[in-house]
């Protein structure tokens, strides 16, 4: 064999895979993951009930018939024998099926938006926080300990019964129930990042302290950020559930899940189980696939647990 020529010889053999996009590194990691995978199926399907819901639902989600009241799943028409009422209807003669798509779009719209609300104050107030120090500190994280010195639930209700119930009136509430989560995760982050060499680099370059903050500071921190988004965007949707139960959360004329599960307190000691077993479902596989899809997103984001 011919020996290698010099330039042949100087040419290393790489050893590192070609860089991928994080999306295309999300695609395969979650091809691999099951459970996420199952998780992000039926997220969206939810999904495509709550945008698509005028198309899906087969009738008006208020219509009433007391004749057709607490009939069971799968009750088919007499004259055509087709399926009339898929999953049942409640107290009220509506259409079970009609009434939880369309409670779909209230509780997705509200833990989405609740928790847009909180991480947007808890973020910015966090990275203020950890950025300045000092007296801002200290009364940042004052505030955070005086709310976190009254249950939520308590000051929820408190602040309802006063705002009374309603969809803009519960998502505020929600959110700023969850500020002080994102802004002391915010804040710890900062904390670490604000004495790094690219921080420091900014600041000699003639940075502003907004500047620094939004664009070296806060790329940084989202990471942690978006898995406890995930998380508390099914916390958002059980509180929105408890409210409505409590009779709270939105006006009976608007279905939700949880206002469904009040609506049947009644019919489950009657032995009607359908008109509460089908809105608990439905929350229980919204808040499950969350929970996975953030548990997901916590390995994936983490360079330590990456490659578990």
């Amino acid at each position: 064999m011919a020996a290698l020529s010099s330039t042949q010889r100087a040419q290393p053999v790489s050893l590192i895979p070609p860089q991928i996009s994080l999306w295309k590194r999300a695609r395969i990691s979650l091809v691999k993951a099951r459970w996420p995978l199952l998780g992000l199926l039926i997220l969206g399907i939810v999904v495509f009930m709550a945008v698509f819901a005028s198309a899906i639902a087969p009738a008006d989600p208020n219509r009433q018939s007391l004749v057709e009241r607490l009939l069971p799943p799968l009750t088919r028409d007499e004259a055509t024998g087709q399926i009339r009422f898929f999953l049942g209807t409640d107290g009220l003669g509506r259409d079970l099926w009609t009434r939880i798509i369309y409670g779909a779009q209230v509780s997705l719209a509200v833990g989405v938006l609740a928790v847009a609300v909180g991480g947007f104050v808890g973020t910015s107030l966090g990275i203020l926080a950890g950025y300045f120090g000092g007296r801002i500190d200290d009364f940042i994280m004052r505030l955070a300990d005086i709310q976190l010195a009254f249950p939520f639930i308590l000051l929820a209700i408190m602040v309802l019964v006063v705002l009374g119930p309603g969809v803009w009136n519960l998502v505020p509430v929600l959110g700023i129930g969850q500020w002080v989560t994102y802004a002391r995760i915010a804040r710890g982050q900062t904390i670490s990042q604000r004495e790094k060499e690219y921080v420091e680099a900014a600041r000699s370059m003639g940075a502003s302290n907004m500047r620094i903050m939004l664009g070296a500071i806060l790329p940084n921190v989202l990471a942690p950020l978006i898995v406890i988004a995930s998380f508390n965007v099914a916390s958002a949707i059980l509180a929105e559930a408890s409210l409505s139960f409590l009779g709270l959360g939105v006006p009976p004329t608007v279905p939700t899940w949880g206002g469904i599960l009040n609506e049947s307190r009644d019919q489950i000691l009657a032995g009607k189980w359908w008109p509460a077993f089908f809105p608990g479902l439905a929350i229980m596989l919204t808040v499950l696939s969350l929970n996975i899809l953030g548990d997901w997103l916590r390995d994936f984001l983490d360079p330590r647990l990456r490659g578990r």
